[in-house]
């Protein structure tokens, strides 16, 4: 399995920088948003990210709401929720959005690249899904 690209957004600028070095020697690779807003312009921008690490509490546009807008904008985006601040309130709103886990940090980095590789798993699952309707519906024209 290739590695993943993975987008971390958190507006704590120090666990963005450390968690962006620790993922790097681990061989993914790494964009950096600081606000829900950068996440969803960088989301438009490179299509060929494979999962958000999102922080929950962020100033502006909190965690939540960006978990809203990614899976309204970008439904096959999985999301892995961190905070430090966990309740679980927002464990069970982030899972009802579509979030694909939700962690604590700071996390066990094992942990989280185990639930990055299940996420990444089941994004290309859903691609090859998409992409073997899309064939059988233009096979269907052909005939």
């Amino acid at each position: 399995m290739r590695l993943a690209n993975i987008l971390l957004v958190d507006d704590e600028v120090p666990f963005v920088e450390t968690m962006t070095k620790r993922l790097n020697r681990r061989g993914f690779e790494i964009l950096s948003a600081y606000t829900g807003l950068d996440a969803l312009d960088m989301l438009s921008r490179h299509s060929k990210i494979d999962v958000v690490i999102l922080d929950v509490k962020m100033s502006g546009m909190d965690g939540i709401q960006t978990l809203e807008e990614i899976k309204h904008r970008f439904p096959i985006t999985e999301v892995i929720m961190l905070t430090g601040h966990a309740t679980v309130e927002s464990a069970i709103e982030g899972m009802k959005l579509g979030a694909f886990d939700y962690l604590m940090k700071p996390c066990d980095m094992e942990q989280l690249i185990s639930k990055v590789e299940s996420a990444v798993q089941r994004r290309r699952t859903h691609e090859d899904k998409i992409i073997q309707a899309r064939m059988k519906e233009i096979k269907s024209w052909q005939a």
